[in-house]
């Protein structure tokens, strides 16, 4: 059958389409995203605009068209941390259910970082051992870690890469003493959690998602998209601090010459550099591996185990 997964995170509402049935792969058919950085969007009570919610609601509604004519059978919507933070949260999404008819379900991070491990364990198998898995979206980090397809630890902390440009880091270039807090905080809130990972073990193998992350492999030197899903992409500690002190010397248009940086996420990559250094230095990880599925396909699998369980 076709489904389709609208996902409604911090940065984009990105419908993918797929041909899928339970057992097989799923296979993507078409990808349709816009770019509406909700995480930025928040005023000051942390609630999303009216200009905002207009916006979410026409995007939403375009989604719905294009589902409709990819001919897409079941069409699961969700939203993420952008939405799921808003002091406005309940208003916006019954007017995105009244005007549009789409009832988008609000992932908790939990949820998230279950998801998105579920994801990972597939795409690397089960000889990848213990998994750790890291994934900086617009609002959130996550971090799961297991044997299992379910992990056996996991955690979201408000550590996105467009919630902390936003709040964190001002001017373009920003200074480099806001760069220098930032790094402070968001090293003590990634302490807070290593613990309740670290008493289960050493993990096997170390991945990381996102378009943050890929984006950070790139600019390292990894492979580009074009040379396909199944190329092996790295990105070592080391490279991560030499181009996180870059990036805090760039301004928003020097990082958008730099490979595989789009405009959209431009702005927000120091932030995630930031996040990104954080994570893999107080884990002790020195080299992770970019892996190409995420929470949409998180989705679509937990959708399709249960259509087998049925």
């Amino acid at each position: 059958m076709r489904l389709g997964v609208l996902d409604v995170g911090s940065n984009t509402v990105h419908l993918l389409v797929v041909d899928a049935h339970p057992g097989a792969r799923p296979l993507p058919a078409y990808s349709h995203k816009t770019e509406l950085r909700l995480a930025e969007l928040l005023d000051e009570r942390g609630a999303i605009g009216p200009e905002g919610v207009d916006r979410l609601v026409a995007t939403v509604r375009e989604a719905l068209d294009v589902a409709e004519d990819q001919g897409v059978a079941d069409l699961l919507p969700f939203a993420t941390s952008a939405v799921r933070e808003a002091s406005n949260a309940d208003a916006v999404l019954a007017r995105v259910a009244d005007e549009t008819g789409a009832d988008l379900q609000v992932l908790s991070g939990q949820d998230e970082a279950r998801l998105t491990f579920l994801a990972a364990r597939r795409w690397l198998g089960w000889s990848a051992g213990r998994l750790l898995m890291f994934d900086i979206g617009g609002g959130s980090l996550e971090i799961a870690f297991g044997l299992d397809e379910e992990p056996d630890a996991a955690a979201s902390l408000p550590l996105g890469a467009g919630r902390l440009t936003a709040a964190r880091l001002p001017g373009d270039p920003p200074s480099a003493a806001d760069v220098r807090a930032l790094r402070r905080d968001v090293r003590s809130e990634v302490a807070r959690v290593v613990g309740g990972f670290t008493r289960l073990g050493s993990p096997d193998r170390v991945v990381a998602t996102s378009k943050t992350f890929k984006q950070l492999a790139r600019i390292a030197g990894a492979a580009r998209s074009t040379e396909g899903l199944y190329v092996r992409r790295e990105l070592t500690r080391e490279d991560l601090r030499t181009w996180g002190q870059k990036l805090g010397e760039l301004t928003v248009r020097e990082r958008q010459l730099l490979p595989g940086v789009s405009e959209g996420r431009a702005r927000q990559l120091l932030a995630g550099a930031v996040v990104a250094e954080a994570a893999m230095d107080l884990f002790g990880v020195e080299t992770l591996e970019i892996c190409p599925w995420a929470l949409r396909e998180g989705v679509i699998l937990r959708r399709l185990d249960r259509m087998r369980a049925g």
